[in-house]
């Protein structure tokens, strides 16, 4: 941890890849995790654009329960000490597989959302924006009738070319890199932190397949991991 510590602290362009793991700490369901069914569905299909098309009561309760779950959940010590970390100018950014917005909840600025937010809601048909509060009514779209739907991705759509343009423009200025809590198994967003030569921090509690990329693994709780970095770092400025 020292080691790791002198390396941040050293680093000229840090930044951080957080995922699903981020949030399972702030009471968000993983629903990628061996756990992760959903009233005996698959989430996998319910977050598809097949289930949007041919199954809309089905994905509209799924994000429906998505959404009133995520007005439950709270900001856990991980995303206070990561927002203090930017604050500190330690780490430059934060790219996020997450769709909480939790990160900006915490105070972090610079958050590239790669796969959209679950705080936004648009038409599938038009693409007008819609509130969350007609969403969750189950109202159609006010301008063309259509349905309405969070703004993410979903399985079988791409991603955002902006966001991942910048995280790419992010990763190419970085030296360090810190994934917490991401399984790297959704292309194409997995791709990103091998792209540029860095250093790479994996914290998670269950092991990845990338691990012989990594310059330090840590298989133990975001929150904590954080804790004991953010009070070695503290040492190393006194």
């Amino acid at each position: 941890m020292k080691s790791l510590a002198k390396d941040l602290r050293n680093s000229s362009y840090a930044v951080c890849f957080t995922g699903a793991g981020m949030d399972t700490e702030s009471k968000l369901p993983d629903f990628r995790g061996k756990d992760g069914l959903w009233k005996s569905h698959d989430p996998r299909q319910l977050a598809s654009s097949q289930a949007l098309e041919s199954n809309y009561d089905l994905f509209h309760e799924f994000y429906s329960y998505r959404v009133n779950s995520l007005k439950e959940a709270d900001i856990h010590t991980g995303h206070s000490i990561l927002s203090e970390l930017q604050e500190a100018g330690l780490i430059k950014s934060i790219i996020t597989q997450n769709v909480s917005s939790l990160h900006q909840l915490a105070g972090s600025t610079n958050v590239i959302e790669l796969h959209g937010s679950l705080g936004r809601f648009h038409c599938n048909t038009c693409n007008k924006e819609a509130t969350t509060e007609s969403f969750l009514a189950k109202e159609s779209c006010s301008n063309c009738g259509g349905k309405l739907r969070p703004s993410l991705t979903l399985f079988g759509e791409a991603l955002p070319q902006e966001a991942f343009r910048d995280a790419i423009d992010e990763l190419e200025k970085a030296d360090f890199l810190l994934i917490m809590g991401t399984s790297l198994e959704v292309y194409p967003a997995a791709q990103l932190p091998f792209m540029f030569d860095m250093k790479r921090c994996y914290v998670g509690l269950d092991p990845i397949k990338q691990e012989r990329q990594m310059d330090y693994i840590y298989h133990t709780k975001i929150g904590s991991f954080l804790k004991t970095l953010s009070d070695e770092l503290a040492q190393l400025l006194d």
